[in-house]
C-alpha cells in the first residue's frame, strides 16, 4: 500500500510509537502526553535540523498542525487537543490536553525560536489558537498556500488545502476522511487512523515547505503577529534587521 501505518504496540501508558508510510517515506511517529518524551524529541530534532543545515541561509523547516474536538455549535470552542510537529521523517503528536504537569518549557522555547520556520496551511489561525488555548507562541510561521502560489505561478493556490497542495507540488494524493476530521481528538487513546491522519498533515506540510524552501529564503521570514502577544525584543530584532531583509509582517485579528 502507498499509505499505511504500523503500530509498534509498546507496553507503556506514557507513549506510543508508529511507522506511517507515505509512498517512499517512512515517518517515525511518537504519540505522547508525557513532557520528558517531548523534551527528548525536541532535543534530537534540533540536533538533526542543525546537522542537516548546510548553507547559512538554509531555512530550518518544521511542519506544524493541530487538531481539536469539533465544535458543534457557536457556544462551543474546544481547545487544541493535539499538536503535530514534523521535521524530516520524524513526527511528534503531543496530546496537550492530557499533559499531567503542564507544557514543557522546551516546547515553548522551540516554537518561539525564530531560527525555525514553521509551515502549514492556515498556520496563522493555528498559531493564534495555540496562543489562545495554551499560551504557546509560534515565533516564525509561513503559510504554504502563499509559497505554493508563487512556486506554481497561480494565485488560486492561496485558497487551496493540504490535499490540493500535495497533489500539485508533490504529485501525490492523500485522502482526508470526514469521519477522522470530525473525530474525538480529545480522547486519551487515539486510533491508528487518527495517528496516520495527524501525522500526514504535519509531514506533508514539512514536505511541501522543504520543496519550496528557495521561496522561503526569498521571503526571509514571515511573522504571524498576534496583537499584544509578541514580545518587545522580537519587535526590536525585526526593526534592527537581525534576521536579514525587512520581513513581511502579517497581523492576525484578536
Amino acid at each position: 500500500m502507498e499509505i499505511s501505518i504500523e503500530d509498534h504496540k509498546l507496553p507503556y501508558e506514557t507513549h506510543s510509537l508508529y511507522d506511517v508510510k507515505f509512498f517512499g517515506d517512512k515517518i517515525r511517529t511518537l504519540v505522547t502526553h508525557t513532557p520528558s518524551f517531548v523534551n527528548t524529541w525536541i532535543a534530537e530534532t534540533q540536533q538533526k535540523l542543525l546537522r542537516n543545515n548546510h548553507p547559512a541561509h538554509h531555512p530550518l523547516i518544521v511542519g506544524l498542525d493541530i487538531e481539536w474536538r469539533p465544535n458543534f455549535g457557536r457556544r462551543f470552542d474546544n481547545p487544541v487537543a493535539t499538536l503535530q510537529l514534523t521535521a524530516g521523517n520524524d513526527c511528534l503528536i503531543f496530546q496537550l490536553l492530557h499533559c499531567p504537569t503542564g507544557i514543557p518549557q522546551s516546547l515553548c522555547a522551540f516554537l518561539s525560536n525564530t531560527t525555525y520556520t514553521f509551515v502549514g496551511v492556515g498556520i496563522e489561525n493555528d498559531a493564534k489558537k495555540l496562543m489562545d488555548d495554551h499560551g504557546l507562541r509560534v515565533g516564525n510561521a509561513v503559510d504554504l498556500r502563499g509559497l505554493a502560489a508563487e512556486k506554481l505561478g497561480d494565485l488560486k493556490w492561496k485558497n487551496s488545502g493540504i490535499k490540493g497542495l500535495a497533489r500539485e507540488v508533490l504529485g501525490k494524493g492523500v485522502e482526508k476522511p470526514k469521519r477522522i476530521t470530525l473525530s474525538r481528538w480529545d480522547n486519551v487513546w487515539l486510533t491508528a487512523a487518527q495517528v496516520q491522519y495527524a501525522c500526514l498533515d504535519a509531514f506533508l506540510s514539512w514536505k511541501i515547505g522543504d520543496n519550496t524552501e528557495k521561496i522561503i529564503v526569498s521571503y526571509r521570514v514571515v511573522f504571524i503577529h498576534v496583537k499584544l502577544k509578541l514580545r518587545p525584543e522580537i519587535h526590536r530584532g525585526v526593526e534592527a534587521g537581525l534576521l536579514g531583509n525587512q520581513p513581511n509582517v502579517i497581523e492576525s485579528e484578536e
